[in-house]
Order: structure tokens, then C-alpha cells, then sequence
């Protein structure tokens, strides 16, 4: 296979990701998904309760560490969901000193509301798209995610 990576493609790609975290990670965003799920939740803890549902179990030393925050502010605010009963938490059956966290059937039923909600702005997004373009997206970037996942170091 011939690849023909130059600097400036790769810039360009990078550029773009750029782009999408930033989006992605604008507290205005999940206000509006909350908003239009018709839910009442606080948007600190939109992003842990859908990463719980997608992810879950999950430790939440790896919770922190996808979000990107403090393993003592998450482990506070996985609490709270724990209040609102939306996740609970367990020990691993590996080592009970480790703590993970599950979603709820009630977490489930938001989390239920929120795909409807990023569905219909997804459908909004793609609406002037080929079918074959989303398709070969959601392909090579399911692609890419996976082996952006691996360790840097296993790759040379």
C-alpha cells in the first residue's frame, strides 16, 4: 500500500481534530444537548454519565483520565450521579479495592433521551451529504480511533 502522508496533510488533519474536540468540548454544546434531551442535568456531569453508559464499567482513576479532569473532582461528581441515581459504583470483581462505575436504568433512560437529541442534530449535520460519504466516515474514523488507542510505542 502506497501512502503519500505529507507534512501539510497531516497539519490539515490535525487542524480538523482541532476543530472537533473544540466543539465538542464547549460547555455551550452540552448545555443545548441537555436542553433539547429535555433532561435536567448539570452539564459538569454530561459528559461522565454518557462516557459511564458508553464505556461502563469503568474505573474512574479512567473516567478522569479520558475527560481529561482530577481523579478526586470526577470521583465528587460520579457521586452525584450516584445521588441522582443515574450511576452506582462497585469494586471490580478483580480487585475490590478499585472502584467502577455502572449505569443505572435511570442513567440509561437520559442517556436514552440524549442519543435521540445527537441523533436528530447528527441528521441535521449529514443532511446535504452523500450516503456513501457518512458511511465511509463512520468506517475510517472508527478506523482511526482505534489506532490513535494504541500505545505510541508498539507502533514504530
Amino acid at each position: 500500500m502506497h501512502n503519500t502522508l505529507t507534512s501539510r496533510l497531516l497539519r490539515d488533519l490535525h487542524g480538523s481534530l482541532i476543530d472537533i474536540v473544540s466543539v465538542m468540548n464547549r460547555p455551550q454544546r452540552d448545555a443545548v444537548m441537555v436542553r433539547e434531551a429535555g433532561i435536567a442535568l448539570d452539564r459538569a456531569l454530561f459528559p461522565l454519565l454518557v462516557m459511564v453508559e458508553r464505556l461502563g464499567p469503568i474505573g474512574i482513576v479512567d473516567l478522569a483520565d479520558r475527560v481529561g479532569r482530577d481523579y478526586t473532582t470526577v470521583s465528587r461528581q460520579v457521586t452525584k450521579l450516584e445521588g441522582l441515581g443515574f450511576v452506582e459504583r462497585r469494586s471490580t470483581a478483580t480487585d475490590g479495592r478499585v472502584r467502577e462505575a455502572v449505569i443505572t436504568a435511570g442513567g440509561k433512560a437520559l442517556t436514552d433521551k440524549i442519543d435521540v437529541t445527537r441523533e436528530a442534530m447528527a441528521r441535521t449535520i449529514f443532511a446535504d451529504w452523500a450516503d456513501q460519504d457518512v458511511t465511509d466516515l463512520v468506517r475510517l474514523m472508527r478506523r482511526f480511533a482505534d489506532a490513535v488507542q494504541k500505545d505510541p510505542a508498539e507502533q514504530r
